[in-house]
C-alpha cells in the first residue's frame, strides 16, 4: 500500500527533522489518525522524494524524521502550455488541476487582445497545482510563470520545430496537432487563445516568429478544453 503523500517546498537533502504546517499535521494526525513511528512520503516538488517517520504526532506541529530520500527523474517530455486566463476562474483552475495530473511541465498565462481577465491569485493557483501534484503522486511541480502579454512572450521566446499555435481561423497550412507532433524533440509548447480566439494580427505575429499553426479537431472547443486536449496529445503521444 502506498504511503500517504504530502508536499513541503523547503525540504532539502540536508534536512533531518521537519516540522509540518498545521494543515498537513491535522490531516496526518486527525484525519488519517497516524501515530509516532508510522511513515509518510514528502516531496519538495523539485524531484526529491523523502520517506519519513513521524516523531511527534502533534496535530498542529507534526514532526517527522527523514529515513530515506531519492531523486525522481524529471519528465522526459517538456510540455509547456501558454494559455489565456479565463473570465471564469473555476474553468481556469480546472485546467490547472488536469494539466498537472497529465504531466505538463510549464504553464504560461498569456494575456492576449481578447483576454478578459489578466489578474490571477498566485497563492491560490499554486495551491491547486500542489493539490493536483499530490493527487497524482508526482515529485515535479509544474512551473507556473507570471502572466505575460502576448507580444512580450513572442519577443522573449525562442520557438523550435515543436512550437505550435492553435487557432480557429481558416488556414490551409494548418495540420491536426496529432499529425504535427514530432517526438524527436523533447520540448514542446502550444499557444492557446482566449474565448473569441487570437486576433488575426496575433496569429500572423506568431507565425512570423516561427510557431506552427495547428488544429485540435473538427469542433470549436472552449479555451480550457482546447488546452487539455493539447496537453493530452503532447504529453502522451
Amino acid at each position: 500500500m502506498a504511503l500517504p503523500f504530502f508536499y513541503k517546498e523547503d525540504i532539502s537533502t540536508a534536512s533531518k527533522e521537519i516540522i509540518l504546517d498545521e494543515a498537513t499535521s491535522k490531516h496526518i494526525v486527525q484525519v488519517l489518525r497516524m501515530q509516532k513511528g508510522e511513515q509518510v512520503q514528502l516531496t519538495n516538488g523539485k524531484g526529491h522524494l523523502f520517506t519519513c517517520a513521524i516523531t511527534d504526532d502533534n496535530r498542529k506541529k507534526c514532526a517527522v524524521k527523514i529515513n530515506a530520500s531519492q531523486l525522481v527523474n524529471a519528465p522526459a517530455k517538456k510540455v509547456s502550455i501558454a494559455i489565456s486566463p479565463l473570465k471564469n476562474a473555476n474553468r481556469f483552475e480546472w485546467f490547472l488541476e488536469k494539466a498537472t495530473e497529465l504531466g505538463v511541465t510549464k504553464i504560461i498565462p498569456l494575456v492576449c487582445k481578447r483576454t478578459e481577465k489578466d489578474q490571477l491569485k498566485e497563492e491560490r493557483m499554486k495551491g491547486i497545482l500542489v493539490s493536483a501534484l499530490l493527487q497524482s503522486q508526482q515529485a515535479w511541480l509544474p512551473e507556473m510563470q507570471a502572466p505575460v502579454k502576448f507580444e512580450q512572450w513572442l519577443r522573449k521566446s525562442t520557438p523550435n520545430k515543436q512550437s505550435f499555435i492553435a487557432h480557429c481561423l481558416e488556414d490551409d497550412s494548418k495540420k491536426n496537432l496529432v499529425d504535427a507532433i514530432d517526438n524527436s524533440s523533447a520540448e514542446k509548447i502550444i499557444l492557446i487563445g482566449p474565448e473569441g480566439d487570437f486576433t488575426k494580427e496575433e496569429i500572423d505575429a506568431a507565425l512570423a516568429a516561427g510557431y506552427i499553426p495547428v488544429s485540435l479537431g473538427n469542433t470549436r472547443l472552449r479555451t480550457e478544453t482546447a488546452a487539455i486536449t493539447a496537453a493530452v496529445l503532447l504529453c502522451q503521444i
